[in-house]
C-alpha cells in the first residue's frame, strides 16, 4: 500500500470578503457578454466541450491530488473514476446528442387551428449558477457545467470551502478553456455562499444537503430564479428473501466504502430478511476486509473530509450503542481519519443512524418479514434519492418500482444509473426537484419556447366579435356540446 499522496499548499487566500466583491462584477460581465451574443451555435457549443474535456485530461493527476489533499488522503482512482471521467462521459453523450438536442420540436396544433404551425426551440437561459458540494468535487461542478454549456449558456461556479486545493486546482482548468465572461469559479465559505444564492440568475443549481437547500430556495425565490436541488437522503438497499446475500452485501459494501459512503447515492442502510441479518452483516463484514485488508494509510481507501464530519460519525455511533444497538467495525480505524465499514444491527427509531443521512462508511441493518413491510418502511419516510433491490424477480420488481418513489434505481447493484448519461439524475420530493444529465439536463437549462406561426390565408377574424356568428357557433357546439337547458 502506497503512502498518503504529499500534502498540497492551500490556495491563495480566498475570503468571502474577496470572493463578494467579484460575484456582482463577473455576473455583469456575464450577462453583457450572453445578451452580445445569446444563441451560440452547434459549432461553438461542440467547441467549448472539447476543450473542457481536453483540459479535464490534461488536468487529471492534478485533479487527483488536490482532492486527495483536501480529504487528508482519497484514492486516486476513485477521484479520476468518479471526478474526472464522469465529466469526460457526460461531454462525450452531450457531443453525440446535442445536434438533435438543439432541433426545433414540431408539435400539432389544435384541430381549430389546423394549417397554422407550432413549434418548441430550445433558448439558452442566460446565466447559471452552480453550487458544487465537496464530496465530489469536480464532477458535481462540472457535471451542471457540461449542461450548461450544452445549452449554450454562461455559468458561475461556488465551490466548497472544506475544498480549497480543488477550487483552486479547478480555477486553473477552467481559466485556460475560458474566459471570465463565460465561466468563472469562486470560492469562499458561508457568507460567500449566501451572497452567491441570492444573485440574480437566470437559473441556479445546487447539489448539497437537504438542510440548507431551504435556504438556497428562499434566496433564489427572491429574483424568482428557477432552482434544481439535487440533495440526498436515506438510500436503502432492500435485499430479496431469495437474493444471493454475499453478491449483495459485497455490492453494498462497496457503495458504503466507495468514497468512505461520502456520497449522495451511498446505500443509506440494509433492508434483510430478518433471519438473515446476522448472516448478511457477517458477510458484510467480511466483503470490507477483503476489499480494504487494513485501512491505516491504505492508498485505496478514502477519508473522512474534516475533523468536523469525522466527530459527527462518532457521535451516531454512539447514539446508536446508548439506545441498544450492537456496532461491528469491519477494521481498525486508521490515525488519518479512514474510518473502517461499522455495521449497526438491532437499530430503532429513535436512533439517529435510522432518521439522519449518514454520508460516511456505517451501515444499519434493519430486518424486515414480508416484501410488504420493507415497502411500508421505505415509504414511511421521506423520498430518497436512490433505491437498490437486490434478488427479486420481475413481479415483485415491477411492484417495488411502482410502490416507491426515489430519484432513480440501480437494480442488483448501487449508483451505476448516476453514471450512465442518456439517464436523468435528479430527486424527488426530499431529495431534490428537477435534473441535469442527457437530454433533460438541456432541456433543464433550456427555455423551452412555444411558438405559433399563423398562416397567412387563415381566416382568424371569424374569431373575432361581434360573436355569434356561424363559425363560432359550430365550435362552441363541436368542443361544449348543446348549452344545458337554462333554469
Amino acid at each position: 500500500m502506497s503512502a498518503a499522496p504529499r500534502e498540497l499548499p492551500l490556495p491563495e487566500a480566498s475570503d468571502d470578503t474577496t470572493e463578494i466583491a467579484r460575484l456582482g462584477a463577473v455576473l455583469a460581465r456575464q450577462r453583457a457578454a450572453f445578451a452580445a451574443h445569446p444563441y451560440p451555435t452547434l459549432a461553438e457549443r461542440r467547441a467549448r466541450l472539447k476543450a473542457l474535456r481536453a483540459a479535464l485530461r490534461r488536468h487529471q493527476n492534478t485533479l487527483a491530488e488536490a482532492i486527495s489533499a483536501d480529504f487528508g488522503g482519497r484514492s486516486v482512482f476513485e477521484s479520476k473514476f468518479a471526478d474526472v471521467v464522469g465529466p469526460v462521459l457526460e461531454i462525450n453523450h452531450a457531443l453525440g446528442h446535442l445536434r438533435r438536442w438543439m432541433r426545433r420540436r414540431r408539435r400539432h396544433t389544435e384541430l381549430v387551428f389546423a394549417t397554422n404551425k407550432a413549434f418548441v426551440m430550445y433558448q439558452p437561459k442566460g446565466v447559471v449558477g452552480i453550487i458544487a458540494p465537496w464530496n465530489f468535487p469536480v464532477y458535481l461542478a462540472l457535471g451542471p457545467l457540461v449542461a450548461a454549456l450544452a445549452a449554450g449558456n454562461r455559468a458561475m461556479l461556488k465551490m466548497s470551502e472544506f475544498t480549497p486545493r480543488t477550487t483552486r486546482a479547478v480555477r486553473a482548468l477552467l481559466a485556460e478553456v475560458f474566459t471570465e465572461d463565460e465561466v468563472a469559479v469562486f470560492g469562499g465559505a458561508v457568507a460567500a455562499a449566501q451572497a452567491f444564492s441570492a444573485l440574480p440568475f437566470d437559473h441556479l443549481v445546487f447539489t448539497g444537503s437537504p438542510a440548507i437547500a431551504p435556504h438556497v430556495m428562499r434566496a433564489a425565490a427572491a429574483n424568482l430564479t428557477p432552482v434544481t436541488l439535487e440533495l440526498g437522503g436515506k438510500s436503502p438497499g432492500l435485499v430479496a428473501a431469495g437474493a444471493d446475500l454475499g453478491a449483495a452485501a459485497r455490492s453494498i459494501v462497496h457503495g458504503k466504502a466507495f468514497n468512505a459512503g461520502q456520497i449522495c447515492v451511498a446505500p443509506d442502510y440494509a433492508l434483510v430478511p430478518r433471519a438473515n441479518v446476522a448472516e448478511f452483516a457477517a458477510l458484510a463484514a467480511g466483503a470490507f476486509r477483503a476489499l480494504y485488508p487494513s485501512v491505516a494509510g491504505n492508498a485505496d481507501y478514502t477519508g473522512i473530509v474534516t475533523d468536523r464530519q469525522h466527530a459527527r460519525l462518532a457521535e451516531l455511533l454512539a447514539d446508536a450503542r446508548a439506545k441498544g444497538a450492537t456496532v461491528i467495525a469491519a477494521g481498525t480505524p486508521g490515525a488519518d481519519r479512514r474510518l473502517p465499514l461499522q455495521l449497526v444491527t438491532g437499530v430503532t427509531d429513535d436512533m439517529r443512524i435510522a432518521r439522519e443521512e449518514l454520508f460516511g462508511p456505517i451501515l444499519p441493518i434493519i430486518g424486515y418479514d414480508g416484501l410488504e413491510e420493507a415497502l411500508t418502511y421505505v415509504k414511511a419516510r421521506p423520498r430518497p434519492l436512490a433505491l437498490y433491490p437486490y434478488g427479486f424477480g420481475s413481479g415483485e420488481l415491477g411492484t417495488i418500482l411502482r410502490a416507491t418513489h426515489s430519484g432513480g434505481v440501480t437494480v442488483n447493484d448501487w449508483g451505476w444509473h448516476v453514471f450512465n448519461h442518456d439517464l436523468p439524475f435528479g430527486g424527488s420530493g426530499p431529495s431534490g426537484m428537477g435534473t441535469y444529465h442527457g437530454a433533460e439536463g438541456f432541456r433543464e437549462l433550456s427555455h423551452q419556447k412555444a411558438v405559433f406561426k399563423r398562416h397567412r390565408f387563415f381566416p382568424v377574424a371569424l374569431f373575432y366579435p361581434p360573436y355569434g356568428n356561424f363559425v363560432q357557433r359550430l365550435v362552441m357546439r363541436y368542443y361544449l356540446g348543446k348549452p344545458p337547458a337554462e333554469r
